[in-house]
């Protein structure tokens, strides 16, 4: 729905017409398109993006890139701040995921945790630990609870997995280089676990309240925080104090697969895409450092890398992004949903799923019904619409993936 200026209780609060922005993709769900439209209307909000991918969402749309002057928007961000992915190549031969593809299997079962309050027994340790949790009232009441979830994954779309990577030219990241060919590589995507979502809740709540009657109910959940204040500055370091514990929750799951099979990591990529940055674009024709928020984006600035995965049974792509401007150096993270969760229930079966992880090769160790490959959007025609974005280097292919178990299992 769009906005008209008189139905703002406070017309200071947004611009008669949007920021500059511009939309990739077709097809794209008239609901996201306008969220993000509405989004480029705050007074607050310099430009915008939207990827390929894009779906409706919290006030930013999933897929939804939206630069501001001196504020955040903890929604614009997401409630799994710091959602992320990471790719490690490792120096065992990729035919182990047919020779070896039981032993794969249990290594998976035995070293992931998934879903709502899972946690190990024996916690695990990680430097982030020895960060400052004090810097917002949220991460010092939680340290504990992220403490004993360190190293495991959320529910939904959340995975860990192994599959095949194929590059066909050489490629580098942290003065690493990985020549042409077929490897095995583990995959993983989740973020900041339950104290990443306590930490959205309170200051996206903190946010509304202090909009409400400046806002109109519709758009509250595009309040933000100025960033010279002292409730934007808990927000912001929260936030980045949650970065590093995402990136923590992956470092810990990667090493102790690998460790389990006695591997070393030869080459990896990883990126957050649930994230906001300080970043200098070129605005009106002069630089300015703004507050870029990515909501399900992928960073693309030039020469940076990246991953976007596809589903359990397309492939996912390490990319190198080509700064395109108007994207706000940005890309999809992924191919994007094409229904919701409670549509998928009741649009699919493992009966009829199960053929096509065969057909695909995937054997497919838990995950819920709602997460089937079709529910997502092509990953190809997805990629193709930003080629502009990024230039594709390698290919990932899933082949045994653990998700978590909801609903209806995949196990006969």
């Amino acid at each position: 729905m769009a906005y008209a200026m008189s139905s703002f209780p406070d017309p200071s609060t947004v611009r008669a017409e949007p920021v500059p922005h511009r939309i990739w993709g077709e097809g794209l769900e008239p609901e996201a398109v306008q969220q993000l439209v509405n989004a480029c209307r705050l007074s607050i909000s310099v430009a915008g993006a939207l990827m390929p991918d894009a779906h409706i969402g919290y006030g930013l749309p999933i897929g939804g890139v939206l630069a501001c002057a001196g504020a955040v928007i903890p929604y614009a961000v997401g409630v799994d701040i710091a959602c992320r992915m990471k790719l490690s190549v490792l120096d065992l031969p990729a035919g182990h995921l047919t020779g070896q593809k039981d032993r794969l299997a249990k290594t998976l079962e035995s070293e992931t945790r998934f879903g709502v309050g899972a946690k190990w027994a024996e916690p695990r340790d990680h430097a982030v630990l020895d960060e400052d949790w004090s810097v917002s009232p949220v991460t010092a009441r939680l340290k504990d609870k992220a403490h004993g979830q360190l190293g495991t994954s959320g529910s939904g779309n959340h995975f860990v997995e192994f599959g095949t990577f194929t590059v066909s030219e050489e490629i580098a990241a942290d003065g690493t280089a990985l020549p042409a060919g077929e490897y095995l590589a583990l995959l993983s995507h989740s973020g900041s676990r339950g104290t990443g979502a306590q930490v959205c809740d309170h200051y996206s709540r903190l946010a509304i309240e202090r909009m409400r009657g400046v806002l109109p109910k519709e758009l509250l959940r595009l309040a933000w925080l100025d960033l010279d204040t002292a409730e934007g500055q808990e927000y912001w370091n929260a936030m980045e104090l949650m970065g590093h514990y995402a990136a923590a929750n992956h470092a810990l799951i990667h090493r102790a697969v690998a460790r389990r099979l006695g591997a070393e990591v030869v080459f990896g990529v990883e990126n957050h895409h649930n994230f906001a940055w300080k970043e200098t674009h070129e605005i009106d024709g002069k630089a300015q450092e703004v507050i870029v928020h990515r909501k399900g984006a992928t960073p693309a600035g030039a020469g940076v890398l990246g991953m976007i995965p596809g589903s359990m049974t397309a492939p996912g792509f390490v990319v190198r992004g080509r700064g395109e401007a108007a994207s706000l150096h940005s890309a999809s993270h992924g191919a994007g949903r094409v229904m919701s969760r409670s549509k998928a229930a009741q649009s699919f079966t493992w009966g009829g799923v199960k053929p096509l992880l065969r057909e695909a090769g995937v054997t497919l160790l838990s995950a819920g019904i709602d997460e089937v490959p079709g529910v997502y959007k092509d990953i190809h025609a997805v990629m193709a619409a930003q080629r502009d974005l990024v230039e594709v280097l390698g290919e990932f292919r899933p082949r045994i993936v653990k998700m978590c178990p909801a609903g209806e299992k995949a196990e006969d």
